[in-house]
């Protein structure tokens, strides 16, 4: 079994272990910069698991953002039919990717 923790990261729950590469909600930063989780919820070894209640602390999570970007567009159209009146629109999720350096 792995070693992984469930992290709450803006309002948002990931399950994550060291090295992954996890696509999340835009964070503020830059490419190449450091941040720091400490909302870890759940915690798991090999032979143990600890739960938060909420959170569990003095548990920190360090990752590094590798990329900004743009999601896939999500394109609507809304029809009503006896008026004949048609709107397109469509929208583009700010995403961040990150790289999980070290759980403690």
């Amino acid at each position: 079994m792995e070693k992984f923790v469930i992290v709450k990261i803006s309002n948002a729950q990931y399950k994550i272990s060291e090295g992954m590469e996890v696509i999340i909600q835009k964070i503020l930063g830059e490419k190449g910069d450091k941040v720091e989780f400490t909302d870890v919820l759940l915690k798991s070894n090999a032979d143990k698991t600890e739960v938060g209640t909420p959170i569990i602390e003095n548990s920190l999570v360090k990752a590094e953002i590798v990329e900004q970007f743009l999601g896939e567009k999500v394109s609507r159209l809304t029809y009503k039919a006896k008026s004949r009146a048609r709107k397109r629109g469509g929208h583009r999720q700010k995403l961040t990717k990150i790289k999980i350096i070290s759980i403690k």
